[in-house]
């Protein structure tokens, strides 16, 4: 591409005043054979605010959930609120019928790390500690994020485990940095984990989204500083570190092949957020 020439991302900017130099340096880090980016993972304005307005919703809806949710209320009516709501708002919940999962939302609960369906039989109680996932679609646009929920008065150590899991997501949001990798954000997150006498699970991790619901690259919540995919303004992905109280160990529900449970039944945390990487350092779009 000529240096004039219109940029490929349609800012409708001159090649060489938009993303020329971040290809540039891209290809620095190719020819150090280091993994990189396609360009179709690098996101154009014009995509990022799409996908900007996919999480606004995504965000309301969390916040419509922790107006309402309470003890004694079953899981079913969780993903209830969760589908009118982004109904009412001219969305589309992501998960529903997403390679056959039956609900519009991921309700987790106590040993559940995660992918917990909704029941009329599973109703919240005194000291539960809930994860509600949701994920949205706006105009083909995906976003997606998870809150912690404590019903009542949770145990000291439940409430340990929801402190520290949400702290990780921080840290691992804090090490998601322009031509960082991807194993510099797994390195922060298990550090302080571990520190903390919690196990990290493996097999799970964020993943990259906006124009798909799951796309590259997948973000282990472990990893090694300096490894990975190389971190490029315009990427968006989750991070959603999921966090056990016992071992990291964790096995699916043989009868229904989504909910994942800790393989020892202790509980499990889990706070996710969606990011874009910016030139500057990192931007949270979901809460």
């Amino acid at each position: 591409m000529e240096d004039k020439d219109m940029c490929w991302c349609g800012s409708g900017k001159p090649y060489d005043e938009c993303h020329k130099h971040i290809d540039e340096k891209i290809e620095m880090y190719r020819k150090r054979g280091c993994e990189v980016p396609p360009r179709s993972l690098i996101k154009t304005p014009a995509q990022i605010e799409k996908i900007r307005e996919s999480a606004k919703i995504n965000t309301a809806v969390l916040d419509h959930v922790a107006k309402h949710i309470h003890e004694g209320m079953s899981t079913e009516e969780i993903d209830v609120l969760v589908s009118e709501f982004t109904k009412d708002n001219g969305a589309i919940c992501a998960p529903y019928q997403y390679q056959g999962y039956p609900k519009s939302v991921c309700t987790s609960i106590n040993e559940e790390v995660c992918h917990g369906i909704p029941s009329r039989i599973k109703k919240l109680q005194n000291g539960d500690i809930v994860n509600v996932d949701v994920s949205t679609i706006l105009d083909g646009y995906f976003s997606d994020a998870s809150r912690m929920f404590c019903i009542g008065e949770v145990s000291p150590e439940k409430q340990k485990l929801v402190d520290v899991t949400k702290e990780c997501l921080k840290i691992g949001i804090e090490a998601a940095k322009p031509w960082g990798f991807v194993g510099d954000i797994g390195e922060a997150i298990s550090k302080y984990a571990h520190q903390h006498g919690y196990s990290v699970v493996r097999e799970l991790g964020g993943h990259g989204i906006g124009i798909e619901f799951h796309e590259d690259p997948f973000i282990s919540h472990i990893g090694k500083k300096g490894t990975g995919m190389l971190l490029v303004p315009g990427m968006i992905f989750t991070i959603e570190p999921m966090i056990n109280t016992g071992g990291a160990n964790v096995v699916v529900d043989r009868y229904n092949g989504w909910t994942i449970y800790t393989a020892d039944g202790k509980p499990s945390a889990q706070v996710e957020h969606m990011i874009l990487i910016t030139e500057e350092g990192s931007e949270i779009l979901t809460y």
